[in-house]
């Protein structure tokens, strides 16, 4: 035990003895390094002083003497600075000639004039090929204002937005539309309800019952400047109103600027864009569509977009003939056999024959099929549609055959998950289609996060667009990627006043446009690589949710946003949400549009990929019609 002491000591003390002499050795050679550049330094100081005259300021004084003179001339100007930097002046895109202000696309009549007259198909969607695509900014026409705010503008609109007088004379007598000094009021007025459109309301609810929310989206077609769509509003019902770009101009681009939703369309060999069991009720008054001709092709399209046990609302010819058949320019026999073929295509589609009374018909779709399944021993005609998604609505032609609802248990069950909740509970609750599964994998938890995160969203949007912030000063919005719609049920629930024309874009990997329905707001299916079937300055505000990585390698970034310019009002804004790579490039674009944009963080921080592009175009119109001649 003793000798390992004595080894350890000894080891220890040796490892002392070698550290002590490594460090005096490293302090000697330190010492000799430092003297020996001390040493060079000094022989170096000397040969300069050696080397350098005394006469220094003698010499410095003679070559200032010989210097060439300052130039302070210049030598560049701005000319040569456009032409050596390409790369740093922004390009913009150019603005479109003055006659293209209301300029549709997809729905030109030039164009129009090429396409089959048979069935109105000229007056369908028929969009330019890629190579006659505008690359130019639609000018808003001289003198546009901005429009009045809601409730105003259900009753007034300025008539340098829509410079168009021609229906104040063709319906002069019908109280469509009346002009004088530098506006049109609308006193509410149609074909059918020259009283106007809230009497012709009051006279419906009294056949069926419009105030307890079980009516919430209703279809207008051949709407005129949807005065009905206008009115039904004050009874909480949202209409899709259309009618197609026609003789009666401008009567859809004057219904938004009143505020009212509607898009450009007809009922000619195309389904309309909408969901199947989409709407409550559908209404026609005076619309001049043959309703019974064709196989009854128009009603059963009609069928298909209406929810079970949804009503069908008919006015004017051939309703009330006995009355009225001397005015409407055919005998009393042309009258009655419409009337006859209408009421026997509605007997085929197991439709009910509520009521009708003086100028007004109501029929009921049943609330499924499992009498209607019975009863094609009867009719043979239309027999239902086999291996057909019911949905699909994006070019999809019109069939003679009955879109079968789902299935049902028992004969008192409403078909598709069950009734949908009265409005307002409806917004909220749990949509039948996602209940009963058929959504794909979109549970009932996944709506409700997704509900709650749009009102989140929407908070933050408002702490950037004090525009959108400001109740009332935006009225009609567009989501260009609505998903369930939450935003636009987000905006809701915080009472704004708007409206919210949502989008499921055809490309989505899952149709969740009946969703969206069956919550009680409006939408339709578009392709954002072709333009919308509205007129130019539609919407105050677009809100675009990953639309760029949708479209990716689909069609160019710049057609897109060139669509969201020509039909947003000017000093309108703009949302974009999307991939930080993508939005860089957006902006770019934007910028070229002369939109005031920035780039913010996402909600959640600066640390998440994607970020948001707020933009807001700029007012400028067309010139002065002597700047144009």
């Amino acid at each position: 035990m003793a000798s390992n002491r004595v080894l350890s000591y000894f080891i220890s003390l040796r490892m002392k003895k070698s550290n002590i002499f490594f460090m005096a050795l490293t302090t000697v050679l330190c010492s000799c390094s430092y003297l020996l550049g001390n040493w060079k330094l000094a022989n170096t100081a000397t040969d300069f002083r050696r080397s350098t005259p005394c006469n220094i300021h003698s010499n410095a004084t003679s070559a200032i003497r010989t210097q060439t003179p300052l130039d302070f001339n210049p030598h560049h100007v701005s000319d040569d600075l456009v032409n050596a930097l390409p790369v740093a002046r922004v390009k913009h895109i150019p603005p479109c000639i003055p006659k293209f202000s209301e300029y549709t696309p997809c729905e030109d009549v030039d164009r129009s004039l090429k396409f089959d007259r048979e069935r109105l198909v000229y007056r369908e969607r028929h969009c330019p090929e890629k190579s006659e695509v505008l690359k130019c900014r639609i000018p808003a026409p001289y003198g546009y204002r901005q429009t009045f705010r809601w409730p105003g503008s259900r009753d007034a609109a300025w008539y340098a937005n829509v410079p168009h007088k021609h229906l104040t004379v063709e319906k002069a007598g019908q109280n469509w539309v009346r002009f004088k000094g530098d506006r049109f009021t609308f006193p509410g007025g149609g074909t059918m309800f020259p009283n106007g459109a809230g009497a012709y309301i009051d006279d419906i609810g009294k056949l069926i019952n419009l105030r307890d929310g079980s009516i919430r989206t209703a279809i207008d077609t051949g709407c005129g400047v949807a005065s009905l769509g206008a009115y039904l509003l004050s009874r909480n019902i949202l209409t899709m109103s259309f009618a197609p770009k026609d003789t009666h101009i401008a009567q859809v681009q004057f219904a938004l600027e009143r505020g009212v939703p509607a898009l450009i369309g007809i009922l000619a060999s195309i389904r309309l864009p909408y969901p199947s069991r989409a709407f409550d009720m559908a209404h026609c008054s005076r619309c001049l569509i043959p309703w019974g001709q064709y196989d009854g092709l128009y009603l059963i399209e009609v069928d298909r977009v209406l929810r079970p046990g949804g009503y069908w609302i008919l006015s004017g010819p051939p309703i009330n003939w006995e009355r009225h058949w001397k005015g409407w320019d055919k005998t009393s026999e042309q009258f009655k056999g419409e009337q006859d073929l209408i009421e026997s295509v509605a007997k085929s589609l197991c439709w009910k024959k509520l009521i009708q009374k003086d100028d007004i018909a109501i029929w009921q779709k049943p609330t499924n099929h499992a009498h209607c399944k019975i009863n094609r021993k009867i009719f043979k005609k239309p027999q239902f549609c086999k291996d057909q998604d019911p949905d699909m609505a994006w070019y999809t032609k019109l069939e003679t055959c009955l879109t079968p609802l789902p299935d049902v248990s028992n004969i008192r069950e409403t078909s598709g998950g069950g009734p949908v909740a009265k409005w307002p509970q409806r917004l909220t609750s749990t949509p039948p289609r996602i209940i009963s599964g058929s959504v794909g994998e979109i549970t009932e938890e996944v709506f409700i996060n997704d509900t709650n995160l749009w009102r989140t969203r929407l908070s933050y949007y408002k702490t950037l667009d004090q525009q959108i912030a400001e109740k009332g000063r935006y009225r009609n919005l567009l989501d260009m990627n609505s998903y369930l719609g939450g935003f636009a049920a987000a905006l809701v629930i915080d009472k704004d006043p708007v409206w919210v024309m949502n989008i499921v874009p055809v490309e989505s990997n899952v149709n969740t446009l009946g969703v969206i329905y069956e919550r009680g707001l409006i939408g339709t299916y578009q392709n954002w690589c072709e333009a919308m079937s509205t007129y130019p300055r539609t919407y105050d505000f677009i809100h675009a949710d990953a639309i760029f990585s949708l479209y990716k390698d689909r069609c160019e970034m710049e057609d897109i946003l060139l669509e969201m310019d020509r039909i947003l009002r000017p000093q309108g804004s703009v949302i974009i949400r999307d991939d930080v790579d993508f939005l860089v490039n957006a902006k770019t674009i934007a910028d070229e549009l002369k939109w005031e944009t920035r780039l913010v963080d996402h909600e959640e921080g600066p640390l998440v990929r994607e970020k948001l592009l707020i933009a807001t175009k700029q007012y400028w119109t067309a010139p002065t019609p002597t700047q144009n001649q």
